[in-house]
């Protein structure tokens, strides 16, 4: 008990040095500590919202053709999948690249022929204007394409066949397409770069007679999908009792865009790393203070050794003393961290008004600012912090404590 009453003196803020020392080594671990929180939270968040976004916009598997072709038979193959248990809905899709103009504006997106009413059970779309509606020649936008094209609802859009490109003995004319709706998932990538229409539209323009490029599923639970395992090999063996095995290819969403978690899963992992080195300045912060308070504190230390006090004794109080700065200082740092969080968004619209844009959604695809406070990566943070300040601190307590009486008492 003692070393801690004695820790706990040396902490009462007075009038000197090594109070204002002290003062700034706990301000430097809180910054570092809500740093590292932050950045740790946003990349979370960022892995969270483009998860979501993913589930929410894209199938969660999708069947295609081992190799180059079409599948045949696509409603057999929907109704097949659709019996299977935890399967949700399911719809045949063709999938290619189209040149788009409207009033002398050019595009390129991904054009998309579906079956509107099976799409509308697979994917929630959400309608900025208009309906989705793919009955005859109609189209269906989103509404950042929308926006660049400065189309609306009732436009007619024209569409290009890339099979001008690939088939050289035939023309294809374009399609005049009406766009019927104009849909919006605040997320760039798809509201600027995909257009819906029906599957014989999507036919004509993609060169095919029938069948279609793959079917998507979505599933009640994607989070437990695993290759070869459970419901997808429950798929895989409906696809290939159809078309024969290893006819065709089954990919979880997972398969499909691997390389964005793990390119967030990377820069987060390097980010936390870099911005660990904050908290590592903070912490020689403390093994300042506590040679500080050592050197003030020579005479106090001899005088403490000459009536019987152990060399661990005094060990650990100075080991207590930077502990409890930077005990004191993750707990403040954690408070500022929630703090600045849940004003987030606040802060990066007051420096848009600034003209600084820290989060165009041009770049990031994302609406907002997106976070999420993983409770094990606070606790991660803390105990590294304090585990660093803890061994760090073992050397110049050590060291302080290792004096010896008559020279420390000589000394003053």
């Amino acid at each position: 008990m003692f070393p801690l009453f004695l820790a706990l003196k040396y902490l009462r803020p007075k009038r000197g040095v090594a109070s204002v020392v002290t003062l700034l080594s706990v301000l430097g671990v809180t910054i570092g500590v809500a740093i590292v929180i932050i950045v740790r939270a946003v990349f979370t968040g960022f892995g969270d919202t483009w998860q979501s976004k993913i589930l929410a916009f894209k199938p969660h598997i999708v069947v295609q053709p081992a190799h180059r072709g079409t599948l045949g038979h696509v409603d057999a193959l929907c109704e097949r999948l659709e019996a299977i248990p935890g399967v949700e809905a399911t719809s045949p899709s063709i999938e290619t690249r189209v040149l788009v103009e409207y009033d002398r504006r050019i595009l390129a997106p991904i054009l998309l022929g579906v079956d509107a009413a099976r799409i509308r059970r697979m994917l929630p779309i959400s309608m900025w204007n208009g309906s989705f509606d793919l009955a005859g020649d109609s189209v269906v936008i989103g509404v950042d394409m929308a926006a660049r094209l400065g189309i609306g609802v009732g436009d007619e859009l024209l569409v290009y066949s890339p099979m001008n490109l690939i088939d050289k003995d035939e023309i294809y004319f374009p399609e005049r397409l009406t766009v019927r709706g104009v849909y919006a998932t605040g997320q760039a990538e798809y509201d600027g770069s995909y257009v819906f229409v029906s599957l014989p539209v999507a036919r004509d323009l993609a060169g095919l007679a029938s069948g279609a490029n793959s079917v998507s599923l979505r599933v009640a639970d994607p989070q437990r999908l695993r290759p070869g395992e459970g419901l997808v090999a429950q798929v895989s063996a409906a696809v290939d009792s159809l078309y024969g095995a290893r006819r065709c290819a089954v990919s979880t969403w997972q398969q499909l865009d691997r390389l964005i978690f793990n390119a967030v899963a990377t820069e987060k992992n390097m980010m936390t790393l870099l911005l660990i080195f904050i908290s590592v300045v903070a912490i020689f912060c403390v093994i300042n203070t506590i040679i500080v308070i050592t050197v003030q504190k020579t005479d106090e230390i001899g005088l403490l050794k000459s009536l019987g006090f152990s060399t661990s004794q005094l060990t650990l109080t100075f080991v207590l003393y930077g502990w409890i700065q930077c005990i004191l200082g993750t707990a403040l740092g954690i408070g500022l961290a929630f703090l600045v969080l849940h004003n987030l968004q606040n802060l990066v619209d007051l420096l848009a008004r600034f003209g600084l844009e820290v989060f165009p959604k041009a770049v990031y695809g994302l609406d907002a600012l997106p976070w999420r406070v993983a409770p094990v990566e606070i606790v991660q943070v803390a105990v590294l912090v304090v585990l660093f300040c803890a061994l760090a601190s073992l050397l110049p307590a050590w060291r302080a404590a290792a004096l010896n009486p008559v020279d420390a008492l000589r000394k003053e």
